[in-house]
């Protein structure tokens, strides 16, 4: 659970949209740190869906330099698309920029195979690949020089410097029980999505059981659930904001996500998030759907004001 003294951190997603210019988006980053927002965060795509994405380490960059107040979360990075020696050099550099200010999200995607084979990545390989890369990137983090040989990368006395000081956290991102397991042995935290509160508990006792076991002594874990938010008067309103935005997205029936997307006003989404952060959460990525992108941050500045009164 999480103690009095480490509050819980809330963030919100990049809005999408033809309108969201650079102009708009700093205005954006404005508002969402003049509501006491601690983070914004973004996901990671090559080519999704038809050619659709945004590479999640060039946004948050953007997002760092251009407002000094906010943290930046990638959530979450599709690590087995891109060399890890290449990966650890951009979060290297963008530690000396903004030390301390960004949490790395990785996960195995493959909700739409033809992006892993537009990288020439088998998707079938793609776990394998992420464990591989993690443990690289993990190496290479150190500063020293690392000497390698894997399925997928081999690295004869490399070195990235300077090392992130501090360390740049990974959260590892996944429903599956290999992601939970992924997170207790290449993370400081597993971000879940699309789960109850009692998987989430028992998943972070399997957590903290497998780390153990391995020998992993973690300073501070960041255990943190991304969801999408229907913002409305009321639930049925959100709903009807938020379920067609989720549709059109994944391509699914919203009745796929509807248990675990939180509706109404800010007082009904902190009420569904309660739970979480009393099982362990430190972190929260929403993504709120509303009448505006404005509404959207004022509310989630409400919810986390609301999360903080326990």
């Amino acid at each position: 659970m999480n103690s009095a003294d480490t509050p819980v951190e809330v963030g919100v997603s990049i809005p999408r949209g033809d309108d969201i210019g650079r102009p708009q988006l700093e205005r954006w980053l404005d508002a969402v740190a003049g509501v006491g927002l601690d983070h914004v965060f973004t996901a990671d795509h090559v080519s999704f869906r038809g050619g659709l994405g945004m590479d999640g380490l060039i946004q948050m960059a953007y997002v760092l330099g251009a407002n000094d107040e906010l943290k930046a979360c990638v959530g979450v990075y599709l690590l087995a698309l891109r060399h890890p020696t290449a990966v650890a050099r951009q979060l290297s550099t963008l530690s000396e920029l903004a030390p301390g200010r960004l949490v790395f999200g990785v996960g195995v995607g493959g909700e739409d195979r033809s992006e892993m084979w537009s990288v020439g990545v088998d998707p079938a390989s793609r776990g394998r690949r992420t464990d591989e890369y993690l443990e690289v990137v993990r190496l290479l983090a150190t500063g020293e020089a690392v000497s390698y040989e894997g399925e997928f990368v081999n690295l004869d006395g490399v070195a990235v410097r300077p090392a992130p000081e501090p360390r740049v956290p990974i959260v590892v991102g996944g429903r599956s029980d290999a992601a939970v397991r992924r997170a207790a042995l290449l993370g400081e935290g597993w971000l879940a999505s699309w789960c109850s509160a009692n998987r989430f508990a028992s998943a972070l006792a399997d957590v903290s059981q497998t780390a153990a076991a391995a020998g992993r002594k973690v300073e501070r874990w960041i255990h943190g659930m991304q969801l999408w938010v229907g913002v409305g008067d009321d639930v049925a309103t959100a709903k009807r904001r938020v379920g067609p935005a989720m549709e059109a997205f994944y391509g699914v029936p919203f009745g796929a996500f509807e248990r675990y997307t939180p509706a109404g006003t800010p007082a009904d989404i902190a009420q569904f998030l309660a739970p979480y952060r009393d099982a362990g959460a430190a972190m929260f990525n929403l993504t709120p759907i509303a009448g505006s992108a404005q509404e959207g941050v004022e509310a989630i500045g409400e919810v986390k004001r609301l999360l903080a009164q326990g």
